[in-house]
């Protein structure tokens, strides 16, 4: 077999190609091939600009163009032969491109792979938050499914895992309708500052050539929302800045946190001990010995996976903190860590949105648990509250009563009005009725309580907004960079 050639970024400065062992360590299209879309819509923006510019002919930009779809339909198709010795993505294209057209040599004119690969990564992650943005909102819909019919079905809340007050399953789950909405707001928060161009910056210095940034830009759809072009103001900082993937770390990580917050809760209602749900025999699975288990390894799984999340966003930071400006080689590491934490919060997200669709409650199981008396204690010195009790007194005496009720081996729904006013003298008869937890829920209606009332309005709010959110991916769409006609430049 013939030696494959040195790689075109080598070649004049270098007598001899590298070692096969720096070769393979050095090597990055064995993952950064995923960008293969991106660098190809950057590349025609960046030929058709270059047309504009005078600096490609009408034919050669139509010839360049032509030259990268089909190397995009041969990659779709899975007929394109990556090479490790051609590094990376980039020159893996670039060198077939030339192959093919002469006018492919031309391409890399005004611009370096410095901001080229920031271009790559900040269109690639910019879908990826939209389509991760329309899985949140699926699953916050599966949670409001979940919800609807359980604003009745009551079960203990929680503090320290010990009971505390009743609320309604629909107001808990609600909680986390609420998280994941903030974790769509960060991710937006990320779209917006992803949504910046940087090519044209070159290695670190821009160029002396006559690159118009601002129609690369529009046509690759980097524009505010009155459509003007975004453009990276800094050329420095426009190839070495990584925040952008820091942040969707950042954002997804703490959204993974959220996800294995709603795991646990689903491991532990699921649980024999509470018995609250059933998760479906599809999301379970059974042990290797023993066989009456029915394991949740689906929410245990997407619990373990926010490990990995949260080490990518820690290993980007790591990477970042003693970097000098610019572009180093050991950013060429961020890829992994983007490309693996879109994929396994995606996935958490994906399947958890799919568990919830097949959850049955078991309400006798939640309506037992909810009739501890013990959770209307607040309740109970409230009652003395609103009879001129300071809190702090009548917080002492439910205390007492509680202890009363233990030590005569006896629910606190039992103590006698007797008992009651021998602890408190303004307890009455009516503070007797205070133990029906269907009634206490109802007194809650505060905005944001766990108030029937409270809950099908939050229900309806959401059940509207997240129906009405249609998918937004269609806003990070690039214009046409076809050629037009004649050559000139589509949407120029």
């Amino acid at each position: 077999m013939k030696k494959p050639p040195s790689p075109p970024a080598r070649s004049g400065r270098f007598a001899a190609a590298p070692a096969a062992a720096v070769t393979a360590f050095t090597e990055s299209v064995s993952f950064d091939w995923r960008l293969w879309k991106q660098d190809l819509l950057g590349s025609m923006a960046h030929a058709t600009m270059l047309c504009k510019a005078g600096l490609l002919s009408p034919a050669e930009h139509r010839a360049i163009v032509a030259g990268l779809e089909a190397l995009g339909r041969e990659i779709a198709a899975g007929r394109f032969l990556w090479q490790t010795e051609l590094e990376d993505v980039h020159m893996n294209l670039e060198a077939a491109l030339t192959r093919r057209v002469p006018a492919g040599a031309k391409l890399h004119t005004g611009r370096s792979r410095n901001d080229q690969v920031a271009l790559d990564l900040r269109l690639w992650l910019r879908e990826e938050l939209l389509i991760l943005d329309d899985a949140l909102r699926r699953l916050q819909l599966a949670l409001v499914d979940l919800a609807t019919p359980h604003v009745h079905t009551l079960l203990p809340g929680y503090t320290h895992l010990q009971r505390a007050q009743p609320v309604s399953l629909a107001h808990h789950l609600l909680a986390y309708v609420e998280m994941f909405d903030r974790d769509r707001a960060r991710l937006a928060d990320c779209f917006n500052r992803t949504n910046v161009c940087p090519l044209g910056a070159g290695a670190l210095a821009g160029s002396t050539l006559p690159l118009d940034r601002a129609l690369v830009a529009r046509l690759l759809g980097f524009v505010d929302r009155r459509g003007r072009p975004r453009l990276c103001q800094n050329s420095m900082d426009a190839v070495s800045d990584r925040d952008f993937a820091v942040e969707f770390c950042a954002a997804a990580a703490l959204c993974a946190v959220h996800l294995s917050r709603l795991a646990e809760d689903l491991v532990l209602w699921s649980s024999s001990e509470f018995g609250f749900i059933r998760l479906a025999d599809a999301f379970t699975t059974g042990s290797s010995l023993m066989p009456q288990k029915r394991n949740p390894d689906v929410p245990e799984l997407v619990r373990g996976k926010t490990a990995r999340v949260v080490g990518n966003l820690t290993a980007l930071l790591t990477l970042l903190k003693g970097l000098p400006l610019t572009y180093n080689r050991d950013l060429q590491e961020d890829k992994e860590r983007v490309f693996d934490t879109a994929d396994t919060v995606r996935a958490c997200v994906e399947i958890t949105t799919a568990l919830l669709g097949r959850v049955t409650v078991n309400q006798e199981a939640c309506a037992a648990a909810a009739s501890d008396p013990a959770l209307l204690a607040t309740d109970l010195a409230e009652y003395l509250v609103q009879r001129g009790v300071p809190f702090r007194q009548a917080h002492h005496a439910v205390g007492l009563a509680v202890a009363a009720a233990e030590k005569a081996g006896k629910r606190l729904d039992q103590l006698t009005l007797p008992e009651l006013q021998a602890i408190h003298c303004r307890f009455e008869a009516d503070a007797l009725a205070l133990f029906d937890p269907a009634r206490a829920l109802a007194r809650r209606e505060l905005v944001g309580g766990p108030g029937p009332r409270q809950v099908r309005q939050q229900l309806a709010r959401w059940r509207r907004a997240l129906r009405a959110a249609a998918p937004t991916r269609r806003r990070s769409s690039p214009a046409s960079i076809r050629p037009a006609p004649g050559g000139a430049a589509a949407g120029a």
